[in-house]
Parts: C-alpha cells; structure tokens; sequence
C-alpha cells in the first residue's frame, strides 16, 4: 500500500474530526483518543460530510440525516447494511499518512 502525506497529527486533537483532500478524494479523519482513523467523507445515505460531523467517542453522526458510523470500520451502526470506505491510516514522524 503506498500512503500519502495529510496533515500534522497535532492539528487533530484526540475527540476531534476534520475533512482532507487525499489523492483527489475527500476524507473524514477522527482522531479517537489517540487512535487516528480515516473515512470516505461522503455519507453513504446522502453524501453530508463525515469529516465535519459530530464525533462521540468511535461513532460519528452524519450532519445530514443523523446516520451513525463506526470510524474504525466504516459500518453504519443505526442502519445495517451502510458502510463508508474506510482507510488505513499509519502516524510518520508525527504525521497521518493515509492510503487510498
């Protein structure tokens, strides 16, 4: 798998998400007490950011319909059969490398 450079882990706070543009897809980050995880930023049902959603614990609530996802498997937690892409994600030097 080849990974690609993000963004500085310090500009993801554990309990934090926030959306970047991966070799021209958009991606969810969430960081998960330490743990950085990386969706498909689309919702599957509607296509709302996952990146810019609400983020308790390991599950983020789509903003657009209030769909629920695990981020580390991408799995829809309210509605079976849902599932985001999900990514894997390695921590270089201090920076989230993501491969799509």
């Amino acid at each position: 798998m080849e990974y690609v450079e993000t963004i500085a882990l310090e500009r993801l706070r554990p309990g934090k998400a926030m959306t970047v543009r991966v070799a021209g897809k958009d991606v969810g980050l969430f960081n998960v007490e330490g743990n950085v995880y990386a969706l498909e930023d689309a919702c599957p049902h509607a296509g709302a950011s996952l990146g810019s959603s609400k983020l308790r614990g390991g599950v983020v609530s789509c903003r657009g319909h209030g769909f629920a996802y695990d981020v580390a498997t991408g799995r829809c937690v309210t509605i079976q059969g849902l599932c985001a892409a999900s990514y894997s994600v390695r921590i270089i030097e201090g920076k989230i490398m993501v491969s799509i």
